[in-house]
């Protein structure tokens, strides 16, 4: 299978995030194994399986923190 990447940055409140990750919890939690993503007017649909492996990682630096959560199957 071909490599394919979507990323997208923006500045976004807290709330928002917040609102975001709830989305994407909502849709891992779901019955459906698809999960259906919109970036930028354009529709995907990823196959998720039952079982995934978690990464959270903490960066902290005086002029900058950061929180990546990671999901991959």
């Amino acid at each position: 299978m071909d490599s394919f990447e979507v990323e997208n940055r923006e500045t976004i409140s807290r709330d928002e995030a917040a609102t975001r990750l709830r989305r994407i919890a909502t849709l891992l939690s779901g019955d459906e194994e698809e999960v259906e993503f919109e970036r930028g007017g354009m529709k995907f649909k990823v196959s998720v399986p039952d079982q995934v492996q978690w990464k959270v990682e903490l960066e902290l630096d005086d002029e900058e923190s950061e929180l990546e959560i990671e999901l991959k199957w």
